[in-house]
C-alpha cells in the first residue's frame, strides 16, 4: 500500500517521475547508493521528528548528514525528538528504510535540509525498502510544499 501511495502521488503531481524498482534492498543509505550508483551524500533520506508543540513533521537531508541538535532545536522552537519505527509507519505508512516525503497517510509539514543543495540530483525511497525516485531537491521541495531549514553539521 505504501508503495502504491507514492505511485498515487506521483501520478498526480509529478506523472514525468517515475519509481525504481530493485531487487536487493536499499533500506540504508550504503545500501541505497551502491544499487543506484550515487555517492552515499545523493541519497535523500527522510526523518520523523515530533517538535516541543507535539506535532509530527519530516525532515529530509543528504544521506551522509547528521542532524545538529542545537540546530534543530533553534529551527523548530525547541527540543525535537526522533519517531520511533511503529510511529513513523503509522504515520507515513512507510516502513523505516523505505520512508519518502511522497504519499503520506497523513499529512505532515515537511522541510528539506539546505545539504541537499549540493546535489543537482538527489535520491529519496519511494515507500518501501526497495525503491526509489530520482530529482532535483528544488523539486523535491516544490512537490512537497517543504521549507528550507539549515538542522545538520556540515559535511566534511
Amino acid at each position: 500500500m505504501s508503495l502504491e501511495s507514492v505511485r498515487a502521488f506521483l501520478a498526480e503531481k509529478a506523472p514525468d517521475l517515475h519509481v525504481i524498482e530493485s531487487e536487493g534492498s536499499t533500506a540504508t543509505v550504503l545500501e541505497a547508493a551502491q544499487v543506484h550508483g550515487v555517492e552515499p551524500g545523493r541519497i535523500a533520506k527522510t526523518l520523523a521528528f515530533r517538535g516541543p508543540d507535539e506535532r509530527a513533521f519530516l525532515v529530509v537531508v543528504r544521506g551522509d548528514a547528521r542532524i545538529d541538535n542545537a540546530k534543530m532545536k533553534a529551527a523548530f522552537n525547541g527540543r525535537t525528538k526522533m519517531l520511533d519505527p511503529a510511529q513513523v509507519l503509522a504515520l507515513t505508512s512507510h516502513p523505516v528504510g523505505g520512508v519518502c516525503p511522497f504519499g503520506l497517510a497523513t499529512p505532515l509539514p515537511v522541510h528539506c535540509d539546505v545539504s541537499l543543495r549540493a546535489f543537482d540530483e538527489v535520491v529519496p525511497a519511494a515507500g518501501a525498502t526497495n525503491s526509489a525516485v530520482r530529482l532535483s531537491p528544488e523539486r523535491l521541495a516544490e512537490l512537497t510544499g517543504a521549507t528550507w531549514v539549515d538542522v545538520c553539521q556540515p559535511v566534511v
